[in-house]
């Protein structure tokens, strides 16, 4: 048996534990050995003696309690009625436990059979509990324990990998068990970013599709013709973006940027500079919406170049004549035949919400075999710049870190329950006397069946609500579950100020510009994460109106109330990003597993200094993976 051998070459380890183990990620034994306690018991009890008696006891409401008792010690379980005939009175057992209440006496609650010291506690699944992990982790480290052997040239100040495997399972003193996560959580990360550097150099093999030529001056008559001026940070975006098209082997960037802050218009002049080269590009968003809003903002400020621009979803297709020079779609670009003969560059835009698979099909679909097209990725989920770097360590990275011209700031208030009917009268004035318009975001969409979900507001029930709130106001409804003509209709009228209020989900998160929308209306705003949340209220603050963001919240817990009061005070998507972060964890900066985000089991993102460290380490070091 070794570490890469299956976890069923074990004793007891049949077919049934197999696929429960899979759920935990386990398959190897080194993946059993990798499976590190989330936390550990300490200080407890420790007695050793023979149990006198033991017997089941019923609660008032027909739950079973395990009273045993060793000497003048009570021992307590709760719903184990097991242990009566796996435990004999008269047998010698050791016990450890916290010791606490019961009743009118002190007892031992919930005590380990023998076990004692330290005692690991490990991420669980149905049927596999930590005391049945803890035997078998012990069995699989004695058989293979001379294998895990130490792969860096040096530790860097951790524990050495056999050491850190050993006190992980096995500590003998309190912190040892805190001591070994580290290094295994460095391990992890340092993984991440070698798995990075071999994606980038194996990107880097591949030549372009088509090397552009730049020239400067082409350039900047388009940047002239804007009808405002580019930011510093969109100036150095262009410069970097531009350079890598110049480059013969394709660029693989990532341009990040806060809601508002002009990422199209960054795609627009890279868009023109394959242009300029007689080149195609192809510009991929997650939503329908999102997608006529590219088209519409790239006609507007490429028309004048000539530039023929196609818009494909599964809903609609312009029906241009002749030769398209920009594609602009939705995932249907991959489906739809396509006359993609000639495409220097690729935009994928909102690339965290498409799946890995979409994406590699796409650049597929546009390469010829070890020639690929330009890749820019692009994101409005602002990301500490920390953790890009090593999530996305196989991309460069251009960050834009302004907002275009003087909007004025958005102000956010918290709208305690009693303060509704007042801030809809408020409402109802500001529409009426600035002539603006209003969203009302819901976060279902029908009324959920569920106990705890049956306070949040949904929006088609909210909407036949709000009709009777505001009866001289013309109110529309868009959701996901609508079609795509439907919420074409929806949007279009919006945009053109035939609707008053817009009440919808958050399907409006990305993708609607609207510069005459002043207020957002956010229910059960507690339910949302800090950067969720950011950018719903990056939907107004576009026009020259003072925009309002109504933080509708029930009941918010400690936590919930710290994010909103955190959205009120802060406006940099960036800060609120790196807050989000230590509050929720990833998974509200990075979405779902299925979209590629990898899954740390050891370290966490919110671990900057590690991160660091890895970063440093692997420029030191040799891939150990090959």
């Amino acid at each position: 048996m070794n570490l890469n051998s299956a976890v069923g070459e074990l004793p007891l380890v049949g077919p049934v534990y197999q696929k429960r183990l899979e759920k935990l990620g386990i398959r190897s034994i080194r993946d059993l050995l990798w499976h590190v306690p989330a936390r550990y018991i300490e200080d407890n009890i420790v007695i050793k003696g023979k149990l006198t008696s033991l017997k089941n006891q019923y609660t008032r409401s027909g739950k079973k309690i395990q009273i045993g008792k060793v000497g003048e010690t009570t021992l307590v379980w709760f719903n184990q009625p097991y242990l009566t005939r796996v435990l004999f009175p008269n047998e010698t057992y050791t016990f450890s436990g916290k010791m606490d209440w019961f009743g009118q006496k002190r007892a031992l609650i919930s005590p380990f059979i023998n076990e004692q010291g330290i005692i690991p506690v490990y991420p669980e699944t149905y049927g596999v509990t930590s005391k049945w992990l803890r035997k078998k982790i012990k069995i699989a480290y004695e058989l293979v324990k001379d294998e895990i052997k130490e792969y860096l040239p040096e530790t860097y100040g951790f524990l050495s990998l056999p050491e850190a495997i050993r006190q992980a399972h096995f500590p003998q003193k309190a912190g040892e068990g805190a001591t070994a996560r580290k290094r295994l959580a460095f391990d992890e990360l340092l993984g991440l970013q070698l798995k990075s550097i071999k994606r980038r150099a194996e990107w880097q093999k591949n030549k372009a599709s088509y090397q552009s030529t730049i020239n400067n001056l082409i350039i900047q008559q388009l940047i002239n013709s804007l009808p405002f001026k580019l930011t510093a940070s969109q100036a150095r975006a262009v410069a970097e973006i531009t350079a890598d098209l110049a480059k013969p082997y394709p660029m693989n960037r990532l341009l990040e940027g806060d809601v508002g802050s002009g990422k199209t218009v960054v795609a627009a002049v890279a868009a023109y500079a394959a242009f300029a080269n007689g080149y195609q590009t192809v510009v991929m968003a997650p939503t329908q919406i999102l997608a006529q809003q590219h088209f519409n903002t790239l006609n507007s400020l490429l028309y004048p170049f000539k530039v023929r621009i196609n818009l494909i979803t599964s809903a609609f297709t312009t029906k241009e004549i002749g030769r398209t020079d920009i594609f602009v779609g939705t995932h249907s670009l991959i489906h739809q035949k396509l006359a993609l003969d000639k495409v220097a560059l690729v935009v994928i835009d909102e690339q965290q919400k498409f799946g890995v698979e979409q994406r590699e099909r796409l650049v597929k679909k546009t390469r010829h075999g070890p020639v690929a097209p330009h890749i820019l990725a692009m994101t409005a989920t602002p990301i500490p710049r920390t953790v890009a770097l090593t999530f996305y360590g196989d991309l460069d990275l251009s960050t834009l870190t302004e907002i275009p011209g003087n909007r004025p700031k958005i102000t956010t208030w918290i709208v305690p329950p009693e303060k509704r009917v007042a801030a809809y009268e408020w409402i109802k004035s500001y529409v009426i006397s600035h002539k603006s318009q209003v969203f009302i975001v819901c976060p279902l969409i029908e009324k959920s069946e569920k106990e705890t979900m049956k306070d949040v507001k949904a929006v088609t029930a909210e909407f036949s609500n709000l009709k009777s709130q505001f009866p001289n106001l013309k109110l529309g409804l868009l959701h996901g579950r609508m079609k795509a003509n439907q919420k074409d209709k929806v949007v279009r009228d919006f945009r053109n100020k035939e609707i008053d209020i817009l009440v919808t989900t958050p399907v409006i998160e990305v993708g609607i510009d609207i510069p005459n929308a002043a207020i957002i209306v956010i229910e059960a705003a507690e339910r949302f994460g800090l950067a969720q949340l950011h950018q719903l209220r990056g939907r107004i603050g576009r026009g020259e109106t003072k925009s309002y963001c109504l933080l509708f919240a029930e009941s918010p817990g400690e936590k919930a109330l710290e994010r909103l009061k955190a959205l009120r005070q802060n406006f940099s998507g960036f800060e609120l990003a790196e807050l989000d972060l230590k509050l929720r964890g990833p998974g509200e900066i990075f979405g779902t597993r299925q979209h590629g985000i990898p899954d740390l089991k050891i370290a966490s993102w919110t671990d900057i200094d590690l991160i660091k460290k890895a970063k440093e380490v692997v420029k030191l070091t040799h891939d150990p993976f090959t």
